[in-house]
């Protein structure tokens, strides 16, 4: 049998002009690294946000000694970290790479590179007049004409904490734990006790130490570590118990005296639940439930966000799972941030509480902010119940007058837009710059989701600007 020809005969070489490729040719000029950067790009417009528009005077009081190195310039230092917090970049150890690495970078620090440590010292130190750079962002894009505040609404999202689960345990784990870790410290503290009774009688008194042995040293540092928490445990129960029996008796009308001894004898009484947990970790985060189903160590974050442009308005950071304590402060925040109180706001059944419904009616009454928040949720199948006519009965309950209003026509074209102004917010954090918290503690874990905040509504603001930048705005003073 013949071989079969092939359909494509083999070519030679062919007389191609290619372009210049030459690696170790040196640069006739020096290089400039503005040249290197596109006009419209993000990093432009932070340097003008920080250089023209940002009061730092609270970075620059400080630092009152004179002694010591010179530490980098505030100014540098808060590029970078909006920067970086604006593109998801936000480890200290990635952001020195990103100085070395990243062009955007090297132009903002101007061809510095702070080491990981000088940045993070420089987060933590200064970390309160961080997440205030979340006001002067929204006063910035309220100046842009991006908020109207016709249409508001409010969410919260579980923001992981920097804190894994495996390392919170139970109160009545820590019980049994403890009393299993006592008595084996106790067994190696006499154990120990007779090696050194035997070296003393084969070596002598006089014979040195080197300190507990490292068996002991462990299991005594864990012990003090579960005897804290199951403290903390009992001090929160009680401390809960307390203001719970003070709000009854007062509520029953007791006089002070009394409501004093029954909160003194509630919180004597107080045990932790045998389920109560609390993280060696960061012992402020909480266990909670995730969008996926699964629990993790997180902080519930709040938001509220304006209809016109997904800014966020107002926004906050708690320990509680539950969303309904939080309706009006953030409402509260709206009028504090921006001087305006929105016309509408927006919430799901999360917040519908009676108390919640009660104070909407105050506030819609003094401000008049319409509320619409969702009294429950529809089954799968279960059919859309009709709209409602003629007046709306005396008897109702603040629960049955907002179900009535959201069965209107006007009231279910409202409430649908919820999901799309609000939503879309934390997925975009999430994506872009990651939905989590790099800090330890309650107060630095808010401060940090505050500074997330402040870069989604400045990455809003720059692509509302364009190319003409923050140049319309007024400079700060």
């Amino acid at each position: 049998m013949t071989p079969v020809e092939p359909l494509v005969a083999e070519c030679g070489p062919v007389d191609k002009t290619f372009r210049p490729f030459q690696p170790d040719q040196l640069l006739l000029v020096p290089p400039s690294l503005d040249e290197w950067l596109p006009q419209e790009h993000l990093a432009r417009f932070i340097a003008d946000l920080v250089d023209e528009h940002l009061d730092l005077s609270g970075f620059y009081a400080g630092y009152k000694e004179g002694r010591g190195g010179p530490p980098f310039d505030p100014r540098l230092m808060v590029r970078v970290l909006l920067l970086g917090y604006t593109t998801g970049i936000r480890s200290s150890r990635k952001l020195e790479a990103a100085c070395w690495d990243i062009v955007a970078f090297r132009w903002l620090a101007g061809g510095q590179a702070p080491a990981y440590r000088a940045i993070a010292k420089f987060r933590k130190r200064h970390l309160s007049a961080l997440g205030h750079v979340f006001v002067q962002a929204l006063e910035l894009c309220q100046a842009a004409g991006m908020l109207s505040l016709g249409r508001v609404a409010l969410d919260g999202t579980k923001v992981r904490a920097n804190a894994s689960r495996r390392k919170a345990m139970s109160y009545a784990r820590m019980s049994e734990k403890q009393k299993v870790l006592a008595a084996e410290v106790s067994a190696l503290l006499a154990e120990a006790e007779q090696i050194d009774h035997d070296e003393d009688a084969e070596f002598g008194r006089d014979n040195k130490g080197y300190g507990l042995p490292a068996e002991l040293a462990r299991r005594e540092s864990r012990l003090a570590k579960i005897t804290a928490a199951k403290a903390a445990l009992e001090a929160q129960a009680q401390e809960r118990a307390a203001a719970e029996a003070q709000q009854r008796a007062r509520a029953a009308g007791k006089d002070e005296d009394t409501v004093a001894l029954r909160a003194a004898a509630a919180g004597a009484r107080a045990v932790p639940k045998p389920t109560a947990q609390r993280n060696f970790t960061d012992p402020e985060s909480r266990i909670m439930k995730t969008a996926d189903g699964s629990f993790h160590q997180c902080f519930n974050a709040q938001a509220v966000v304006d209809e016109d442009h997904q800014v966020i308005v107002a926004t906050d950071l708690n320990n509680c799972a539950a969303d309904s304590q939080t309706l009006v402060p953030m409402t509260e925040q709206i009028s504090a941030n921006t001087g305006q109180e929105p016309k509408e706001l927006l919430a799901d059944a999360g917040y519908c509480s009676e108390a919640n419904l009660e104070a909407a009616a105050a506030i819609t009454t003094q401000t008049g902010t319409q509320f619409l928040i969702a009294t429950g949720r529809l089954e799968h199948d279960e059919p859309a119940r009709a709209t409602p006519t003629g007046r709306i009965p005396k008897n109702f309950t603040p629960k049955q007058r907002m179900a009535r209003k959201l069965r209107t026509k006007a009231g279910q074209g409202a409430y649908a837009r919820r999901k799309a102004i609000v939503e879309p917010v934390f997925g975009q954090i999430a994506t872009l710059q990651g939905k989590h918290v790099l800090l330890r503690g309650l107060d630095n874990a808010r401060q940090e989701w505050h500074l997330l905040a402040a870069c989604h509504n400045l990455r809003k603001l720059h692509g509302h600007l364009g190319v003409a930048g923050l140049g319309r705005l007024q400079p700060a003073t």
